[in-house]
């Protein structure tokens, strides 16, 4: 199997980019980081760790186009960010993002992988003739962890 950089080197060519370190730096830091829903300044500092010559405006550019090609996800998660992570959609074609789960309490991000709204959206199809090609969920609450700390309070 061949690895992720070789993996990523192959997407980009595929998606018609010239493969520079910077591109490869970006994605491996999101692929490596699954979860994770990183700012463009926390991909800035840990690309720098590996190529300390990369500059901020150079990370900001390479997201912008990255994203444009969905090759990565953009996410506003509510909490003044924009965030960033690996696309879904280069693991498999006409697959849904995956849904996030947004704790109130300590502001912990979760992803949720499953997709509910497949009878939601063969619904919509039936009745309005509106066929849903995608569609982002974002859910906010209390973690367990948060649920448990509570309780231990009271």
């Amino acid at each position: 199997m061949p690895s992720s950089r070789e993996q990523f080197k192959v997407l980009l060519r595929t998606n018609g980019l010239k493969i520079t370190n910077q591109r490869i730096a970006i994605l491996e830091v999101l692929s490596n980081r699954p979860g994770k829903h990183l700012t463009a300044e926390e991909i800035y500092e840990y690309v720098r760790e590996e190529h300390p010559e990369i500059g901020l405006a150079t990370v900001y550019r390479t997201i912008l186009l990255l994203s444009e090609l969905n090759l990565i996800d953009k996410l506003n998660l509510g909490d003044g960010y924009v965030r960033y992570e690996i696309s879904a959609k280069r693991h498999e074609e006409n697959s849904h993002h995956h849904h996030h789960l947004i704790c109130l309490e300590c502001g912990n991000i979760y992803a949720f992988q499953d997709d509910l709204l497949e009878n939601l959206e063969a619904k919509i199809k039936d009745t309005l003739g509106f066929e849903v090609m995608d569609h982002e969920v974002k859910l906010y609450g209390h973690c367990k962890k948060c649920i448990d700390k509570k309780s231990e309070e009271i």
